[in-house]
C-alpha cells in the first residue's frame, strides 16, 4: 500500500464530534434550575438568563415545562411581580 493511500484511510477515521451540547448547559437546564428553588423564579429572570423575549419565555413555560414535560409549575402573585416554580414533591411519611 502506497503512503499517500494509508494517509486517506487514516484521514476517514474522525476522532467523536464534540459538537454535542451537555444537558446542563443548555437554556432549558438553566431555566429548569431557576424553576426547581424553592423560591421560585420571575419572568424578567428567565428572560435575562437565556436572552429570550417574554412571549418566548412564557411559551416555553406553558409548551414545554406543563404539557411536554408535565412537570407541576405553579405560578404566584407577590405583589407587582409572578413568581414561577415547579412544585417539590413532598414524601408522606408512615
Amino acid at each position: 500500500m502506497s503512503a499517500k493511500k494509508r494517509q486517506s484511510t487514516q484521514a476517514s477515521t474522525k476522532p467523536p464530534s464534540k459538537t454535542a451540547v451537555s444537558k446542563s448547559t443548555t437554556k432549558q437546564a438553566a431555566v429548569l434550575k431557576l424553576l426547581s428553588r424553592p423560591t421560585g423564579t420571575t419572568l424578567a429572570k428567565i428572560v435575562d438568563a437565556t436572552g429570550w423575549q417574554p412571549h418566548s419565555a412564557r411559551g416555553f413555560l406553558a409548551g414545554v415545562v406543563r404539557k411536554k414535560l408535565k412537570l407541576p409549575l405553579i405560578s404566584e402573585a407577590v405583589g407587582d411581580t409572578r413568581v414561577y416554580r415547579i412544585a417539590q414533591k413532598t414524601t408522606a411519611k408512615a
